[in-house]
């Protein structure tokens, strides 16, 4: 049995950045459990890892002026942005056998920006403020449990060795349907909130991203911004992926609804992908340096088979906790869906796990340097 007086379950970035703002009041006493064996739950990258080229095959952008407590975070951690390569033409593909239709791009305001070195940045700056050994890979939490005084979680490793952690109180860092579906709560969580976490939808988790990389930005050469729109191809918004340190990129969303991509092979769709941007940004897009498909729905700790069937939108924040009985004030959730102003946004999990640390801090945790073996 191992024991802390707060167990963060999940190492994305609510979890990690809930780990930092511990970090912040001088709380040691915690660890962080971690399903996977990479850290950044939905936050992926393509290329080197930590480096300046790596693109994001999980969340791209953010607003500063919309979401400042992010904006914040990015500048305590002297993280580089640069705005999304928008102002040049756009193209709409309305049938795969009309030519596109080409027009100016009507760019965001406020722009939408970027970090450079992907949204990976963000996790591994907060990662590296986090103490190693408080965070632990390979260990996914399988039932939580509630006794007089503690709460006990079982978390399993590849080879089904199963520990035992026992804690004060649980930061929930996993979207709450994932919660609802990977864990068991024992005694079970109250009726009307296990409803709530489990008709939530997970962002991101029926969708899937292609990214293609090239030797230069040819399509700029042609003054075409890289975005496009599409109602045939199998990407159904495309948008520039470069970076300024000089990676060229395209990427797209897949319109084809997650049931379809599992039965289509990843070659294929590989190849129809670069068959759709070569008909909109001419040959040299359709033979890229080299190609990849994030397919999120096959991902086991985003998405259920719930999520398949709702289109996984932005949905209304659930509850974040028991309002009485056994999980009252123990067990808090803290991802992203959580957030009331941007649930399933990078913001959103910024949000939900500063409101989660804040609530445990006023409810009384000890702030002092104490740690358990």
């Amino acid at each position: 049995m191992r024991n802390y007086r707060i167990c963060i379950v999940g190492a994305g970035l609510s979890g990690l950045y809930a780990a930092w703002l511990l970090e912040q009041h001088d709380i040691q006493d915690y660890v962080v459990l971690e399903a996977r064996h990479v850290l950044g739950g939905r936050i992926a990258s393509f290329g080197p890892a930590g480096g300046r080229d790596s693109l994001d095959l999980g969340p791209t952008w953010y607003w500063p002026e919309y979401q400042p407590h992010l904006q914040h975070l990015i500048q305590q951690l002297s993280l580089a942005a640069f705005p999304q390569h928008e102002r040049a033409d756009a193209l709409w593909e309305r049938a795969a056998t009309a030519a596109p239709v080409r027009g100016p791009t009507y760019a965001a305001a406020p722009p939408s920006m970027r970090l450079s070195g992907g949204m990976s940045a963000l996790t591994d700056a907060l990662r590296r403020h986090t103490p190693a050994a408080r965070i632990i890979t390979g260990q996914a939490v399988r039932q939580i449990r509630r006794s007089d005084e503690y709460v006990e979680l079982d978390s399993e490793n590849a080879s089904g060795a199963i520990t035992t952690w026992r804690a004060q109180h649980v930061l929930l860092a996993v979207p709450p349907r994932v919660a609802q579906h990977l864990i068991t709560f024992t005694p079970a969580l109250p009726a009307a909130l296990a409803d709530d976490w489990r008709n939530t939808p997970t962002w991101m988790a029926p969708h899937a991203k292609y990214l293609a990389t090239y030797d230069r930005a040819f399509w700029r050469d042609a003054g075409l911004s890289g975005k496009a729109v599409s109602a045939s191809g199998p990407l159904g918004e495309i948008h520039d992926a470069s970076t300024p340190d000089g990676t060229a990129a395209l990427f797209g969303f897949f319109r084809i609804p997650a049931q379809v991509r599992r039965r289509v092979p990843d070659e294929e769709l590989r190849a129809q992908c670069r068959a759709q941007l070569g008909r909109l940004f001419g040959s040299a897009a359709a033979s890229p340096v080299d190609d990849v498909i994030k397919d999120w729905s096959t991902d086991v700790y985003t998405a259920t088979a719930q999520d398949l069937l709702d289109g996984g939108q932005h949905a209304a924040a659930p509850k974040v906790s028991a309002a009485s009985g056994p999980w009252h004030a123990c067990l808090t959730g803290i991802a992203s869906e959580w957030s009331p102003q941007f649930p399933g946004y990078v913001a959103g999990a910024i949000e939900a796990a500063e409101r989660g640390v804040r609530r445990l801090i006023a409810g009384g945790v000890n702030v002092g340097n104490e740690t358990s073996p």
